[in-house]
C-alpha cells in the first residue's frame, strides 16, 4: 500500500511465450512483459514483478496482493511430463479411462490412434467393494484386500495416488476410507479422490479428472511452493492467489490441492477482462479474442457473462478436434482454442499449402525474428516482413527484432519452395492464420446458435491487436474494441475477478417423484463447499449465489442448464423447475415433447464476492481527425499490396482523437493496425474503438 492509502494489486500471466504482469496502484495501471522460463516459471514472475514495481516506483514490500494464472498444469498434461501416477478404482472398471466413450473423433480414419490414458494398464489397481447410483452400499470394503492394496500400491514407489470408485459422486465413503488408508501408512503422499475433485457422474470423465488431477498435483505444489519462497526472497510479504478455470479466485492452498482447477486460468482471466469491458460500455453480445504467442482463444460474451461449461478438452492430439482430447469434468469458462499464437511455425505442406500451427517456437528459441537460435518462420517474422510491427522498441523497448533473420527463415521454409517472394508468402501466412481464426469463431458462434454480425469484438493479448482489425473484416463484424493494456489483458483480468469457487455434484431427482428435502440437502451441501472456498480467500465476504440444474427428458444423453433459485424447496415447487426446464428447452430445440417425464442429472453453484465496479462510459465520436509525421510501408491485405501507413503512438493519442486507416497504433506491449478500410476513436476509459469508415 502507499502512503497515502493505495492498494497495490498485481497480476501475473505465464503464457507459452510471455510471462505478463499488470500493477494496479490505484486508478493506476503499470505493466510488463518478459519471456517466460520454461526452466523456473517462477523467476520470470519475480522479473516481471521487479520491472514493473520499478516502473511504477514502488518497493516490492509495499504491494498488498498477487492474483496469477498459469497454463503449466495444461503444458504438464500435454507435454506428459507429470507425477508417476496410480489408479485405484472398482473391480471391473479398471480399463474405464482407456476404454473412452468409444465415440470416433474422426469417424472414417481405420487407423485411428485414441490418445494414451495418463495411467498405464499395470499401474492401475481394483478393489472388490461397491456402491450404486443412489449411494447405496452394495458391498463393503474388506479389510484385508485394503491391505493389501495399500501395500501394493505403496510398493510400486509412486509420486501420486488417484482414487476413483463407482457412483463414488452419490457416496464418497469409500474413497475416503481408501486415502485414509494409504495416508495412516504415508503421511506425506499425494492423494486425489474423484468425490472431491469432481464428484459428477459418467465415470471415464470423472475417473479421468481426477487421474489429472492426481498427475500435476506434486508438480504444481512444487511450482507454487516455489513460487511463493521466491517472492517472499524478493521481499515481498503480501498473500498470493489464484485464478481458476471458472473465472474467481482462490487460495494458493486450494489450488495445491485442487491443480486441475487451474488449467484454463490464464484464457479465463481474458474472458473475465473482456466481459468488464462489455459492462463498462454496455454491450450485450461481444466477442472475446485473446492471441497471444502460442494460442488464440475465443470466447462468447452475452449479457456481460462469459458462456460457461462443466467439462471441457485438454491436449487434443488431431490438430484440436474435439474428442480427441482428454476430457476434464471442472467448471469452465468455455471457449474454443487454436494453436494460432504469435510464435505459431508456418510450414509448406505435401499440397504446397501453407499450414500455421499448432507448434509454436514458444519463447525458447522463439521466432527467427527474436535472434534466440529460432531459425522456423512463426506468425510474428510474418507480421514483422509486412510491416506490422517495428525492429525497435518490441515488448516495451526489451527486445530488437532481427528483419534478415525473420527473411531468411520465411525464404528457406516458405517463398523457396513455393517459388514466391518473402512478401508474398508472408501474407500468406498472416491469412492463413486468420482464416483459421475467423473460421473457429465461426463454428463456435453456429454451435451455439449466434450471429456473429451482431457482436462487438473485445481484442487483447500481445498479438490479437495486430490481427483483430482484419478478422472483424472476415466475420463481418463492424465494430472492434482494444483496450488500454491490451498487450496483458488476462492479467488485468486477474485484477477484475471476484473471489468464486463453482460446487459441482450429480444427484438424480425425477420431477414426476420430486424430492423437496432432497433438493434443499443438495443445495446446502454445494452453498457450504463454495462459500468456504471464498471466505478462504475473503473472510468477510457475503457471497452472491448462483445455481444451475442440468436436466434433461428421462432417455435423452445430454442435459442443458437451467437456472435455479437458491432456497428452501416444498413439494409444490417442481412447477418451477418443470417451467424453467421447457422455457430453456423450446428457446434451444423449438418444440417440448408432452409426454415425456422431466430428470435432473447434475447441480452447480457457484458463490462469489462482489463484483469489481465497471462504471459506464458513454460512446464518444471523433471530435479531431489526426495527421501523423510518420509513416511506415504496410501489407495491406484487401490491396494485397504494401501501402503507406500512419503511425502514431497510442499515448499520444487524447479523448475523441481519430485515425484513419490504414495507419498502426504502437505501444508497449502490442502493437494495432487499422486497415485501409477503418479508423479508430479514443474513448473516455482510453479504449480504441475500431470501425468501418463512414
Amino acid at each position: 500500500m502507499t502512503k497515502d492509502g493505495m492498494q497495490i494489486r498485481v497480476g501475473a500471466d505465464i503464457g507459452g511465450t510471455f510471462t505478463d504482469v499488470a500493477m494496479e496502484v490505484g486508478d493506476t495501471m503499470h505493466s510488463a512483459k518478459v519471456l517466460t522460463n520454461y526452466t523456473a516459471p517462477e523467476q520470470g514472475i519475480v522479473d516481471g514483478v521487479r520491472l514493473v514495481a520499478e516502473k511504477a516506483g514502488v518497493a516490492l514490500s509495499q504491494i498488498d496482493t498477487i492474483i496469477h494464472g498459469t497454463t503449466l498444469a495444461t503444458n504438464a498434461l500435454i507435454e506428459r511430463r507429470g507425477a508417476r501416477t496410480a489408479l485405484i478404482t472398482s473391480k471391473g472398471f479398471r480399463d474405464v479411462i482407456e476404454m473412452r466413450t468409444e465415440n470416433r473423433f474422426e469417424q472414417y480414419d481405420l487407423d485411428i490412434v485414441l490418445p494414451a490414458p495418463l495411467v498405464p494398464r499395470d499401474e492401475r489397481f481394483v478393489l472388490d467393494a461397491r456402491i450404486d447410483a443412489s449411494g447405496k452400499v452394495l458391498k463393503e470394503i474388506d479389510a484385508s484386500e485394503l491391505d493389501a492394496l495399500v501395500e501394493t500400491v505403496l510398493a510400486g514407489g509412486f509420486e501420486s495416488i488417484a482414487i476413483g470408485l463407482i457412483h463414488s459422486y452419490a457416496n464418497g465413503d469409500h474413497e475416503r476410507q481408501v486415502r485414509d488408508a494409504l495416508l495412516a501408512r504415508k503421511p506425506d503422499l499425494s492423494v486425489s479422490i474423484s468425490c472431491e475433485v469432481s464428484p459428477q457422474m459418467r465415470e471415464f470423465q470423472r475417473f479421468n479428472t481426477v487421474c489429472a488431477n492426481a498427475y500435476v498435483k506434486p508438480l504444481m505444489a512444487s511450482y507454487l511452493t516455489r513460487l511463493i519462497d521466491s517472492l517472499r526472497e524478493a521481499g515481498t510479504n503480501c498473500p498470493v492467489f489464484m485464478i481458476h478455470s471458472g473465472g474467481g479466485i482462490i487460495s494458493v492452498e486450494s489450488a495445491i490441492e485442487f491443480p486441475v482447477r487451474l488449467l484454463e486460468s490464464g484464457p479465463a482471466g481474458g474472458a473475465i477482462f473482456a466481459a468488464h469491458i462489455a459492462k463498462r460500455h454496455g454491450l450485450s453480445r461481444v466477442l472475446s479474442y485473446d492471441m497471444g504467442g502460442t494460442t488464440a482463444k475465443i470466447c462468447l460474451i452475452d449479457d456481460q457473462m462469459p458462456k460457461t461449461a462443466k467439462t471441457f478438452e485438454v491436449a487434443r492430439t488431431y490438430r484440436f478436434k474435439k474428442g480427441s482430447g482428454m476430457p476434464i469434468s471442472i467448471p469452465v469458462i468455455e471457449m474454443v482454442e487454436i494453436g494460432a499464437g504469435g510464435g505459431s511455425i508456418a510450414s509448406v505442406d505435401s499440397m504446397r499449402q501453407i499450414r500455421v500451427g499448432p507448434h509454436s517456437a514458444g519463447s525458447e528459441p522463439g521466432p527467427a525474428c527474436y535472434g534466440r537460435g529460432g531459425d522456423r518462420p512463426t506468425v510474428t517474422d510474418a507480421d514483422l516482413l509486412l510491416g506490422k510491427l517495428c525492429a525497435e522498441g518490441f515488448a516495451g523497448g526489451t527486445m530488437t527484432l532481427d528483419q534478415p533473420a525473420a527473411e531468411g527463415a520465411v525464404a528457406r521454409d516458405l517463398s523457396g519452395p513455393l517459388g514466391t517472394d518473402v512478401a508474398t508468402a508472408a501474407f500468406g501466412i498472416c491469412e492463413v492464420v486468420d482464416e483459421n481464426m475467423s473460421n473457429a469463431a465461426r463454428m463456435h458462434a453456429v454451435e451455439n446458435g449466434m450471429e456473429l454480425a451482431d457482436y462487438t469484438m473485445i481484442a487483447f493479448g500481445g498479438a490479437a491487436p495486430l490481427h483483430a482489425g482484419r478478422l472483424c473484416e472476415k466475420l463481418g463484424i463492424d465494430e472492434l474494441l482494444v483496450p488500454p493494456g491490451a498487450g496483458v489483458g488476462s492479467a488485468i483480468g486477474f485484477l477484475r475477478a471476484p473471489f468464486g469457487f463453482e460446487s459441482v455434484r450429480s444427484s438424480y431427482i425425477r420431477l414426476g417423484a420430486f424430492d423437496a428435502g432432497r433438493v434443499n440437502a443438495v443445495l446446502k451441501d454445494l452453498t457450504e463447499e463454495a462459500t468456504s472456498f471464498v471466505r478462504s480467500g475473503a473472510p468477510d465476504a457475503v457471497p452472491t449465489l448462483e445455481c444451475t440444474a442440468y436436466m434433461r427428458y428421462v432417455g435423452q444423453g445430454w442435459e442443458v442448464p437451467v437456472t435455479v433459485e437458491v432456497r428452501d424447496y416444498a413439494g409444490d415447487d417442481v412447477a418451477a423447475f418443470r417451467k424453467g426446464f421447457e422455457t430453456v428447452y423450446e428457446q434451444l430445440f423449438g418444440r417440448l415433447i408432452d409426454t415425456l417425464d422431466i430428470e435432473i442429472i447434475s447441480w452447480s453453484l457457484r458463490a462469489s464476492s462482489e463484483a469489481y465496479p465497471a462504471p459506464r462510459v458513454e460512446r464518444v465520436d471523433a471530435s479531431r481527425r489526426i495527421e501523423t509525421d510518420e509513416r511506415r510501408q504496410m501489407f495491406e491485405a484487401r490491396a494485397a499490396r504494401f501501402v503507406e501507413a500512419s503511425v502514431v503512438a497510442r499515448d499520444a493519442m487524447a479523448l475523441g482523437d481519430c485515425i484513419a486507416g490504414p495507419a498502426i497504433i504502437t505501444e508497449n506491449e502490442t502493437t494495432t493496425i487499422i486497415t485501409d478500410a477503418q479508423e479508430a476513436v479514443v474513448q473516455a476509459d482510453g479504449c480504441l474503438l475500431v470501425r468501418s469508415k463512414a
